[in-house]
């Protein structure tokens, strides 16, 4: 999610209160403390009720108590303290995507596509992926003990990790081939910006003359606004609008620009001023799917409406709305849905998304994983659309389409292969995208939806 965060406590203006119904409030409170079946704590019932109000009004605003707030900081900061490993699913298993550099998990010689069957004896089957998650974090120098099956050797064996404060890897870049780069932002974070930097003086270190980048935000979630702004304004021309906001306040009015000012936080070093000038040059190619959200749409929406680069993939997830963190106690805050954004032309993506000008499936045999998952638009209670009987006929469609790749898969006789690991040899978009930036054919997408049609209207030609 793009979050503009605010450390100061709410003390916004207020209308009239509806006193009836406040008391009412009250009167529910009494009730329920004296006569519930058992006791009830007061705290509790009264963090519920805030909890209820906010969620009552769309799927991102959201009240934080105080574990719940120290998560939401935890992401926000690239911090946390567990054994440091990117992870997954598959077959029921927590898979290892990549051990993060440096880790407890990395010094273990835990490797990429080894299995997690137990956590601690606690076999993982059966657990959510959050769950797995939580059983694998908890205080520093702590021990976890871990059950690995390595597939490529056969075998399983135990390893026991001491927890440390790790620091997430938001961003990671190679060289795929001479003259062409692969730079990938899992999500925007506070350090997201600086890493973003030092791995691109890095490309430009091995190779000055770098032909093409590929910059890939598929599954990107989103994250702090300041960071989307910031590497849009490392490709675009300086001073041109990033995107816009407007909400019910006049602070959420505003045009954020291709400026330190709009993405600087106080005390901050401009990593941006200091990359090569031919960013602002090099033939681009930007890759998204149904999970690139916020500020990853954010991102690809400047770059595609100002033709800086070429967005390859699908449609994306299609949060178009800002929220704001406004702490209420040192250990509580509210986020609330304050604005909706627009890209540069003016288009709203709120549960509409960012259209691709080519669309590419995810593998060379189809789209079925990416056309089943969730977007904003299947949320409830998600804001409406600009257009909203566009929105109502787009859901239709989607609906249709699930039901019938539901019943397809109901009829495979083996389940869906695991996707290929993004930027791997088997990556088909990037292989794609690739193809786009060398002048090469592009195998287009085999997806019925109304966003192959749109794809069809757009430029192929690459962009300056």
């Amino acid at each position: 999610m793009a979050t503009l965060q605010f450390s100061a406590n709410a003390r916004g203006s207020q209308a009239a209160l509806p006193l009836e119904e406040l008391q009412q409030l009250a009167a529910v409170f009494g009730l329920v403390k004296a006569e519930y079946v058992e006791p009830v704590d007061e705290k509790k019932l009264i963090n519920d009720a805030i909890a209820g109000m906010v969620t009552g009004l769309d799927p991102h605003s959201q009240f934080f108590d105080k574990k719940s707030f120290q998560e939401f900081k935890e992401g926000t900061s690239g911090k946390f303290v567990g054994v440091g490993i990117e992870i997954g699913m598959e077959d029921g298993f927590v898979r290892i995507v990549s051990p993060i550099e440096g880790s407890p998990a990395f010094r273990a010689g835990l490797r990429s596509n080894d299995l997690i069957t137990r956590i601690d004896d606690q076999p993982v089957k059966g657990l959510t992926l959050e769950q797995a998650v939580k059983r694998m974090r908890g205080d520093p120098q702590t021990k976890v003990n871990l059950l690995i099956f390595r597939k490529a050797e056969n075998r399983s064996f135990p390893v026991t990790i001491v927890r440390e404060e790790i620091r997430m890897q938001s961003v990671r870049a190679k060289m795929v081939e001479p003259g062409y780069a692969w730079l990938r932002v899992s999500a925007f974070q506070e350090r997201t910006v600086e890493d973003f930097a030092k791995k691109l003086t890095e490309l430009y270190a091995q190779d000055p003359k770098l032909k093409g980048l590929v910059l890939d935000l598929r599954n990107d979630p989103g994250g702090v606004l300041e960071g989307a702004i910031a590497i849009s304004t490392a490709f675009l021309p300086n001073g041109v609008e990033v995107v816009s906001t407007n909400g019910q306040l006049a602070n959420s009015k505003y045009s954020y620009k291709a400026r330190p000012e709009d993405y600087l936080r106080r005390g901050q070093v401009d990593v941006i001023k200091k990359l090569p000038a031919a960013l602002k040059t090099v033939p681009l190619v930007v890759l998204v799917n149904e999970g690139s959200a916020s500020a990853s749409e954010i991102v690809a929406g400047a770059l595609q409406d100002h033709k800086r680069a070429l967005v390859l993939g699908a449609q994306t997830f299609g949060k178009g709305s800002v929220q704001t963190v406004r702490q209420l106690s040192p250990d509580t805050a509210l986020k609330i849905t304050t604005a909706r954004y627009y890209t540069p032309s003016g288009r709203s993506i709120q549960a509409k998304g960012i259209l691709p000008d080519l669309a590419i499936d995810e593998t060379a045999e189809g789209n079925i994983i990416g056309a089943l998952r969730t977007r904003e638009a299947d949320l409830e209670k998600h804001l409406a659309s600009s257009n909203q009987n566009a929105e109502s006929e787009e859901q239709k469609a989607r609906e249709a389409e699930r039901r019938r790749l539901e019943e397809e898969l109901n009829k495979r006789k083996e389940p869906l292969k695991p996707l290929p690991e993004f930027g791997g040899e088997q990556d088909w978009p990037l292989q794609q995208a690739l193809n786009q930036l060398k002048g090469k054919p592009v195998v287009l997408s085999k997806a019925p939806l109304e966003r192959k049609a749109e794809a069809a209207k757009s430029d192929s030609s690459k962009p300056n």
